[in-house]
């Protein structure tokens, strides 16, 4: 099969419906099979990106992290089972939380963006972004309280690798940037690779992606966004995110593991290992593909591929992919610039590639617009409008559904408690899904279904 065919067919094909925005790399045994690039990096789609582009990796800055305290740890100042109460006692909330909790997601402390108010309120209060130390002052004055307690499940925390970076820098004596630097991008010859915080100091690079939503109808830079504008508020943290480099840089990290450049065969081993909970079972990532979370690392065993370890970022207008198949030496990188507006479509793409890595033919991208059907019936649709209940255990809730110019339309708050409308496309009898998103939207009588709830309409 020809994947590097089918790699550039499948980014047309996601940019004619939609938009692919941004650069891709596949590498089987260290050659490169593919690589490419398309899009825009400005809002003004006026600079192309090229394929040494640099990109915000968002939470593949995580796999940074957890080699940086690997080597903490293998200097002896610091080890997986040390409480965090030794380095930080005033986080009596967390106590006996340890730092392979803190890396595998399973302590239960809180992610900010729980709390994303309190950094909020700091920058356009005092006119500042606050920085990564003010982590422990977020968590004592906002008394955010666990998820669990320690080793009792997992729930992914920002905040718990925030808590990581604090410690390289405090136990190292370097700045968390600075030690990333001289110990993990320079010795894996990650040339175009820093640690940084661009919408807080300025940009440093010469080919920067800017991370662009879509709003009103247009491009804009997040941080010119009336909705994502507030994400210079966090871009003072580390740990978690503020990693920039290109598609190759992220050939060359890795390689470097390979060949142990920078952390040995025993290290990776521990870091590609599910945590585990305190019933002995393994600490699940994903249920939905079965991925465990080791340290830094989404964790999957394919019978046929063997391990393979991934990690997937996304910020408003960034979104990130980073895939290694340890045992047949493959790695697929994908790193974008812009939201897409058409998550099928764009799902399709990321199955896409996912799929040609795995020796498989991908299957046709389609959009919303695509799979709607043509001409319904509309008859039945005012029915359909209302309120409806509020369920106290979804995340997501439904409000109301109404008609608009003459399409069905709802309003709805999402998990992050902000309200959103969206059209609602019919693509089965009573059943509509959105551009936006993959949920589904079942009508029955006086009732909406989606995911597993039913909610009666008032």
């Amino acid at each position: 099969m020809d994947k590097n065919a089918m790699m550039q067919n499948l980014a047309r094909a996601l940019d004619e419906k939609d938009v692919f925005n941004g650069a891709w790399l596949y590498a089987e045994k260290g050659e490169i099979v593919s690589k490419g690039a398309l899009g825009f990096r400005d809002p003004e789609n006026t600079l192309p990106i090229t394929e040494d582009t640099i990109f915000q990796l968002a939470s593949v800055s995580k796999t940074f992290t957890a080699a940086a305290v690997m080597l903490v740890i293998r200097q002896g100042l610091l080890s997986l089972e040390d409480k965090i109460t030794m380095y930080f006692p005033e986080l009596t909330a967390y106590e006996g939380v340890t730092v392979r909790h803190l890396l595998t997601h399973t302590g239960g402390v809180p992610d900010y963006f729980d709390d994303a108010d309190w950094f909020i309120k700091i920058w356009k209060e005092e006119k500042r972004v606050p920085g990564n130390d003010e982590i422990l002052r977020f968590l004592r004055e906002t008394e955010a309280k666990p998820y669990f307690a320690p080793g009792e499940g997992l729930h992914y925390s920002n905040t718990g690798f925030n808590l990581l970076a604090l410690l390289v820098e405090r136990l190292s004596g370097l700045p968390y940037e600075e030690f990333l630097q001289k110990n993990i991008f320079e010795p894996a010859g990650m040339s175009s690779a820093r640690c940084c915080h661009i919408r807080r100091d300025g940009v440093p690079f010469a080919n920067y992606a800017r991370a662009t939503v879509f709003e009103d109808g247009k491009w804009v830079a997040d941080v010119d966004s009336s909705e994502d504008g507030d994400v210079v508020a966090f871009d003072g943290l580390n740990g978690d995110d503020y990693v920039y480099t290109d598609i190759f840089d992220m050939l060359r990290w890795d390689r470097a593991l390979r060949e142990g450049k920078v952390l040995t065969a025993e290290e990776q081993r521990l870091m590609y290992t599910p945590g585990k909970l305190k019933n002995g079972e393994d600490a699940v990532y994903d249920e939905d593909d079965g991925l465990g979370y080791g340290l830094g690392w989404a964790v999957e065993h394919d019978e046929e591929f063997g391990l393979i370890v991934s990690h997937s970022g996304g910020m408003p207008g960034v979104a990130t992919w980073f895939e290694r198949f340890l045992d047949a030496d493959r790695v697929l990188v994908i790193l974008g610039n812009r939201d897409y507006r058409d998550v099928r479509a764009y799902m399709g793409y990321w199955d896409g590639m996912r799929a040609i890595a795995r020796d498989e033919e991908p299957d046709p991208i389609v959009s919303i617009e695509e799979i709607a059907i043509k001409d319904p019936d509309k008859s039945r649709w005012e029915r359909f409008c209302g309120k409806y209940e509020h369920l106290e255990d979804a995340d997501f809730i439904v409000d109301e559904v109404r008609m608009k110019d003459g399409e069905l339309w709802a309003k709805c708050i999402d998990d992050d408690g902000d309200p959103l409308e969206f059209r609602l496309y019919p693509i089965g009898e009573n059943e509509f899904g959105r551009k936006g998103g993959m949920l589904k939207l079942t009508f029955g009588e006086d009732c909406l279904m989606f995911d597993d709830y039913t909610c009666k309409k008032l």
